[in-house]
């Protein structure tokens, strides 16, 4: 008979092969700081989970779903009700979208007021912020696949708005859309951008982002710009203490996210018409809806320029100053620092006022 190798010989087989060693030492004496914000140390890891979730629940998705004009909605449909489990896969998939979108929020924010973008984690920002916008090209590529009405409409309106972007606005939209209007070379281009493009761009970001952390710990939120740990913090170990305190939190929001796929199946509106009206009340996914009830309010002109195309500006202003923030604020002065927390806020309280106003307005 075969003599199968004991567990411990197993093991000191693959640590010897693997070279393991280093990574195992590394993990084991690792330590995360222990103060009132710990609670935000666990964002990233639950938005890794519910990324691996997506994944997996996509790559289901597309055994069944058919890129195609004419037979996308009716996949989305046979999903929803003949295929065993279908409804589930799909509600899991959409719902757990919105979730790691929600979580990629509370973690900038959480981050920023940290600040933990301060140097030498620049790079940490920079690739997180990088990370932010492929979650949101995910979620606007995906919103499209099922081409129901709302789906069809909001798309629109987004490449419409994408289109005002001075210089590369309009050549973008005509690219995205594969001609002047929506029609299949949207659809087949919005697929390959979701399931294709975008995780080749996601896989490297992603992996930068997670060696820089580990290259540079946890950042510890200080009393002051220039202030040092003192003496008296506290410590405990990444393994076992810490993954088991963010398994704990997986745990919780994977229950989440079960209850509303259970409660709350994900439905899908009639199919798009693209020579119908647009529907009354058309509304883009809640993590753009800020930006789009913001839109709304400004005049068709401010001077001489279009007022879509002045929020715009507005917009990539707001987002360069968000990026450039580690070399405005490196904790070498109070009153930077004062001055970031301050457009901390503003930014956070826009997005939160704006959302909830577009929900029910």
């Amino acid at each position: 008979m075969m003599n199968l190798p004991q567990p411990k010989r197993l093991w000191d087989w693959l640590l010897e092969r693997l070279e393991l060693g280093p990574i195992l030492y590394f993990a084991q004496n690792k330590e995360v700081p222990v103060h009132q914000y710990s609670f935000w140390y666990y964002m990233g890891g639950i938005i890794l989970v519910l990324l691996i979730g997506q994944v997996l629940s996509g790559m289901l998705l597309m055994v069944y779903y058919i890129p195609e004009i004419r037979s996308a909605h009716a996949s989305i449909l046979a999903l929803n009700s003949q295929i065993d489990f279908g409804w589930f896969v799909r509600s899991l998939h959409s719902w757990g979208a919105n979730l790691m979108v929600l979580f990629l929020f509370a973690h900038l924010f959480s981050t920023y007021f940290m600040k933990a973008y301060r140097p030498p984690r620049e790079l940490t920002w920079l690739s997180g912020m990088l990370l932010l916008g492929l979650g949101f090209g995910f979620g606007f590529t995906g919103y499209l696949l099922p081409w129901d009405s709302t789906s069809f409409f909001a798309t629109k309106i987004g490449l419409d708005i994408t289109a005002k972007v001075p210089l590369i606005g309009e050549p973008m939209a005509y690219i995205l859309r594969g001609g002047a209007d929506i029609s299949q070379n949207t659809i087949s281009r919005f697929f390959t951008i979701h399931v294709m493009l975008l995780p080749l761009l996601l896989l490297p970001v992603l992996g930068l982002h997670l060696w820089i952390i580990q290259a540079h710990g946890m950042s510890e939120p200080k009393q002051g710009p220039t202030a040092y740990p003192s003496p008296e913090e506290k410590y405990e170990k990444f393994f076992p203490t810490f993954i088991f305190k963010d398994f704990m939190a997986w745990v919780v929001v994977l229950g989440a996210l079960a209850i509303l796929v259970a409660l709350r199946p994900w439905g899908v509106g009639p199919e798009a018409d693209p020579f119908a009206p647009a529907p009354i009340g058309i509304k883009p996914e809640w993590y753009f809806l800020s930006m789009f009830q913001f839109l709304k309010l400004l005049p068709p002109k401010i001077g001489p320029l279009e007022g879509e195309l002045v929020g715009i500006l507005f917009f990539g202003l707001l987002g360069l100053i968000l990026a450039l923030i580690p070399f405005f604020d490196t904790g070498a002065s109070e009153s930077r620092s004062k001055a970031a927390t301050g457009f901390g806020i503003f930014l956070l309280a826009g997005l939160i006022i704006f959302t909830i106003w577009g929900l029910f307005s």
